[in-house]
């Protein structure tokens, strides 16, 4: 089995296919305002959007991206304009992570791992 994406709700599609072109994702379906999606820059992963009447309360939604150059991604980021609910700090659980919020409220991390990702110190035999 293979993650083929993730799609996340949006009350304004175009708004948010913004916010993703900037963090470098590739626009590869744009067949009307009501839904989207991207390619990663890396991988095989694809990403969505669509359009909803009305946001949940308190989806838990947190969408993560690996990035090789963290720190110097969200630096070129922040140059941009975007705004970071937290900067590169390195976690207990060996990853590194910057969060910020998409236009609509879904949590995104960026994050770089390394091994640790898939094969970390905890990993089940």
């Amino acid at each position: 089995m293979n993650l083929n994406q993730v799609t996340v709700p949006s009350l304004n599609v175009a708004k948010s296919v913004a916010f993703y072109k900037t963090l470098g994702l590739k626009l590869i379906v744009f067949t009307h305002s009501k839904y989207t999606r991207f390619e990663c820059p890396d991988g095989d992963a694809t990403f969505s959007i669509h359009q909803v009447e009305r946001l949940s309360d308190n989806s838990g939604i947190m969408v993560y991206f690996e990035e090789q150059n963290l720190d110097e991604t969200v630096e070129y980021l922040i140059n941009k304009g975007m705004e970071f609910n937290q900067l590169p700090t390195d976690r207990s659980w060996l990853w590194r992570e910057a969060q910020l919020n998409d236009p609509d409220g879904n949590r995104i991390i960026l994050y770089h791992a390394g091994k640790n990702r898939k094969n970390p110190p905890r990993r089940l035999a």
